[in-house]
């Protein structure tokens, strides 16, 4: 096998090359994929090679064979999932990452990712307006972090009723009262069945016309519920992008000594912003939140936060010993105590590097800017007669429906509207079902968005409405 240092700068300058001519080109590419699986898989796959191979042709073999099924999700024109772009200062810093090859698990294993970690924390909760003795952990994204958080709660809650859930597990435990809205994330709900709160044991909270949780049928359950309790709110409606009344939430579960969690994957980053911040008002006063970094922040995937207030139920809930695991004796904070991994990936140095370009202005206009996107495209599609804002559009999330026509129901419409936009390319926007209307889901989340290519992306969604109308 050749290990020579010059055939590895070839094939590391070669992929530059590459990132760099797609990243050139993707503002003018076909937002959405334009292949099949089949095709993918002939021009992928094929028996394993036995011998070796050219790696920097293996690279471009793979590049091209790839690109019809590379979505521009880092393009100005993807609005789709809550998905942010990657700012080149944060993909210089991932490839940073992959090249220095550093586990966060242990300070021993890589001093300088450990420090950026409690540095990286201190800024986040600055800009947050969180508590600043938090316990931070870097996970993959707000799934991830919905499961430390939540963990750290199951922990308390239990421990509070004389239970140790790490020691003892669930079988035999109090029970567990979980109250989440009607509009609870899926991936809440996901890390509460990992935690071993089946779906069916859920307390269904109902919601407002915006997907914000009613404070009154909260204190009428909180009130009839027995023994340890944990709610789950919600900053940012994955559709609407509206926020749980944080602040009467907090004070109705804290009044019954349960625990409150944020799941805030997006909409917690309104606290970055002084015009926005109220939509989050009493944020603080919460126990745990999560939220991710590569979606309205714009670094590369995987950057979740899991940051709890008290910072013991999170380590209890996620620290593990090993006597090979040797820490110095003034080594109270490590990576591995606030995450549910082991080895991971320096997952905290693209979101240094941005932190550290943009600052925490930087943040504020980010957030402040796609919102404000956000209020434009719902502008240029409502004035397009037979077509229907259904959301208040509070920050980055605008919900269309489309009136029907040739004998289709609005529904139907709309959902014939999202194909012909995905076909199209222009822009790429997905569906979802919104308290029983099918809707065109458009999040304005990337740093690169400018007026343009809302406009842009506007006339092409009208355009493609005229023609499944006409």
């Amino acid at each position: 096998m050749d290990r020579s240092l010059t055939g590895g700068h070839a094939v590391l300058d070669r992929a530059r090359d590459l990132a760099r001519r797609y990243l050139d080109g993707v503002a003018s590419r076909h937002v959405g994929g334009t292949t099949t699986p089949e095709a993918l898989r002939a021009a992928l796959g094929g028996p394993l090679p036995m011998g070796e191979q050219d790696p920097v042709h293996v690279l471009e073999q793979m590049a091209s064979a790839a690109d019809p099924g590379i979505v521009a999700t880092v393009g100005p024109r993807y609005f789709g999932f809550v998905t942010g772009g990657a700012m080149p200062v944060a993909v210089a810093a991932d490839w940073l990452a992959s090249a220095w090859d550093q586990n966060g698990a242990l300070y021993v294993m890589s001093p300088a990712v450990a420090v950026l970690e409690d540095i990286v924390a201190g800024w986040i909760l600055t800009i947050l307006g969180l508590p600043r003795r938090s316990s931070v952990g870097f996970v993959t994204g707000c799934h991830m972090a919905n499961f430390t958080c939540l963990a750290a709660a199951r922990h308390e809650v239990l421990r509070r009723a004389g239970w140790d859930v790490e020691a003892n597990g669930l079988q035999r435990a109090p029970r567990v009262t979980v109250c989440v809205g009607d509009e609870v994330h899926v991936s809440a709900v996901g890390a509460l069945r990992m935690l071993g709160f089946g779906t069916g044991e859920l307390v269904r909270i109902p919601v407002d016309g915006q997907g914000r949780m009613r404070t009154d049928p909260l204190a009428a359950a909180l009130a009839s519920a027995a023994g340890p309790i944990i709610v789950c709110a919600q900053a940012g409606n994955v559709n609407t992008g509206a926020s749980d009344p944080l602040a009467d939430i907090v004070d109705i579960a804290h009044a019954r000594h349960a625990w409150v969690h944020v799941d805030g994957a997006f909409g917690l980053w309104a606290a970055a912003v002084p015009e926005l911040s109220g939509q989050v008002s009493g944020l603080g006063r919460a126990d745990s939140w999560a939220t991710d970094a590569h979606k309205w922040l714009n670094v590369p995937y995987d950057s979740g936060l899991a940051i709890v207030a008290d910072p013991a139920p999170h380590r209890a809930a996620m620290g593990l010993r090993a006597s090979y695991l040797q820490r110095g004796e003034d080594e109270e904070r490590s990576g591995m105590d606030w995450v549910p991994e082991s080895s991971r990936r320096a997952r905290v140095l693209p979101l240094y590097a941005l932190l550290r370009s943009i600052g925490g202005n930087g943040i504020a206009d980010l957030v402040r800017r796609t919102s404000v996107l956000a209020r434009r495209m719902a502008d240029r599609l409502a004035a397009e007669p037979g077509v229907r804002i259904l959301n208040d559009v509070v920050l980055n999330q605008v919900l269309v429906q489309f009136a029907g026509t040739r004998g289709y129901d609005a529904d139907e419409t709309t959902r014939e509207v999202i194909v012909r936009v995905q076909s199209d390319g222009t822009c790429w926007a997905g569906g979802a079902v919104w308290q029983g209307r099918q809707a065109m889901r458009i999040s304005v989340s990337n740093w690169s968005t400018t007026e343009a290519d809302i406009d842009r992306s506007a006339d092409a969604i009208v355009g493609c409405y005229r023609e499944a109308r006409d």
